[in-house]
């Protein structure tokens, strides 16, 4: 089973119905669970998708995450280690304006070994893996 980091911005693609890349990110989520993929985060993916699933579609929509796809998900919980490696990448690599979650799943993702991530951020590309299709 080949292991694929998801962010934030390919959960909200796949649950928003009017996000302008819900249509790729479901025939790629279709597509990865056919192919038995192992779908890794962290778990400040997680609090940063349960604000914003709340906040712009109600808590209703934050908890049917919960049950529904969230048990889908290897989440590597993030430990002072993990927190300050992000801290890490936040001051050697300024001139992305990169959030403090999205540094630390790039370097829960290096961890892993992990080249490929289901997302719909730019800053992944920039900082080299490749977005799965």
């Amino acid at each position: 089973m080949k292991p694929v980091f998801v962010d934030t911005s390919a959960i909200l693609a796949l649950l928003v119905a009017d996000d302008p890349n819900h249509a790729a990110a479901s025939r790629a989520f279709t597509r990865a669970r056919k192919n038995d993929v192992e779908f890794v985060t962290t778990s400040y993916v997680l609090v940063e998708t349960y604000a914003l699933l709340g906040r712009r579609l109600g808590q209703l929509a934050a908890q049917r995450f919960r049950k529904e796809l969230a048990p889908l998900f290897s989440v590597r919980w993030v430990d002072e280690t993990l927190h300050d490696e992000g801290l890490d990448l936040l001051e050697d690599d300024e001139r992305r304006n990169l959030s403090l979650v999205d540094a630390v799943s790039f370097a829960a993702a290096r961890e892993r070994g992990l080249g490929t991530v289901f997302a719909f951020d730019r800053h992944f590309v920039e900082a080299g893996f490749q977005l799965l299709s």
